[in-house]
């Protein structure tokens, strides 16, 4: 809205023309971010519901009653602020209100009295996960680019939205089961989403440094670099509350909805792979724990069963981590996997 705004004043007085710059919306956006949601999130606290403890879960009882499900204020913010500062499109609009989908499909199970279940919730997952997967694809066949080659490969429409929804999906699904510990997931998807941001914003968004590192140019790369910096202010305002010993959860409301944003963060970036680069951890952290339950659930093969997951889980119980520990040491993993990964990807290139 404000960018277009921008353009109509700028008739009349040139510095208006700075509600058209990316940078300052992007600026301004963040900054909105972060402000709104670390004065609100604390007045608005007592609202929410209490977390119930998950006996399953290692030191699961230390989060009973706190309040829980506060991605249903951060998020919502942020949905406010994009339409406010993003220019705006149908695929940006569809995602945001998908992405406002996933988070109160998360509300509603944080609020519920019983869970809804793992079969319902990841239902619904597919659906939405679905129906982003066709409105990324624009309904055509969607060109991606791979590692370790400057080719650019054609992925036929049929194959790329099955592929794109299990990517989603695996986002949506590690990124809940890495809530667990204190300030975990919020700091692994603030890094995610600041190099996707990067990725999107600075490199793929420009087009003499894409051409530059053999990579494609995508010109809506700056709008959906703004998304994720926009969210990192989010996370970032939550953060400060979720420190350890938190006194306040983002519940399936918060992990779903940044799960469902990483995956397409990803897809947009061109390269499916960049997964494993940006957000490594919290794919094996979260992600084998599902392969696990499914290999044991669906073909009763006992797979690892030594090994508690979420891996979080795991390193708390077997290995006599303290919660500060895990936090740190799985977040300066993923700080060293992407520092490498991408200068190997990009020097290769």
């Amino acid at each position: 809205m404000i960018y277009w705004l921008g353009e109509i004043l700028a008739q009349y007085y040139g510095p208006f023309r700075l509600l058209t710059s990316h940078l300052v919306l992007s600026g301004l956006s963040v900054l909105s971010c972060f402000v709104l949601s670390f004065f609100l999130l604390p007045r608005l606290m007592n609202k929410l519901p209490r977390d119930r403890g998950r006996n399953h879960a290692v030191q699961g009882a230390v989060a009973a009653g706190k309040p829980t499900g506060a991605g249903v204020i951060f998020v919502s913010l942020f949905v406010v602020v994009e339409l406010l500062f993003l220019p705006l499109s149908i695929e940006v609009l569809g995602i945001l209100l998908l992405t406002f989908g996933a988070m109160m499909s998360g509300w509603l199970d944080d609020k519920s009295v019983t869970s809804w279940g793992e079969y319902k919730k990841g239902l619904i997952d597919m659906a939405l996960a679905i129906a982003a997967a066709f409105l990324l694809s624009g309904m055509k066949d969607v060109e991606i680019w791979l590692p370790f080659t400057s080719q650019m490969f054609l992925l036929p429409l049929w194959l790329f939205v099955p592929l794109a929804t299990i990517l989603l999906w695996a986002t949506i699904n590690s990124t809940n089961c890495t809530d667990g510990v204190d300030g975990l997931s919020g700091t692994l998807t603030a890094f995610a989403f600041t190099s996707l941001g990067s990725l999107l914003y600075f490199i793929l968004g420009h087009k003499e440094i894409a051409n530059h590192l053999l990579l494609p140019h995508y010109a809506d790369g700056a709008n959906w670099g703004m998304m994720a910096f926009s969210m990192v202010g989010c996370i970032l305002g939550y953060l400060w509350y979720n420190a350890n010993p938190s006194i306040l959860l983002m519940g399936d409301a918060g992990s779903r909805a940044l799960g469902f944003l990483l995956g397409v963060f990803v897809i947009k970036s061109g390269n499916p792979f960049c997964i494993l680069i940006v957000s490594a951890v919290l794919m094996v952290n979260g992600g084998t724990g599902l392969v696990k339950v499914a290999i044991m659930r669906f073909f009763k093969v006992a797979f690892l069963k030594n090994v508690r997951f979420p891996l979080h889980d795991h390193m708390r119980h077997n290995k006599g981590w303290s919660n500060t520990q895990v936090l740190v040491r799985f977040a300066l993993i993923q700080v060293m996997i992407t520092l490498t990964l991408l200068i190997f990807l990009i020097k290769i290139r």
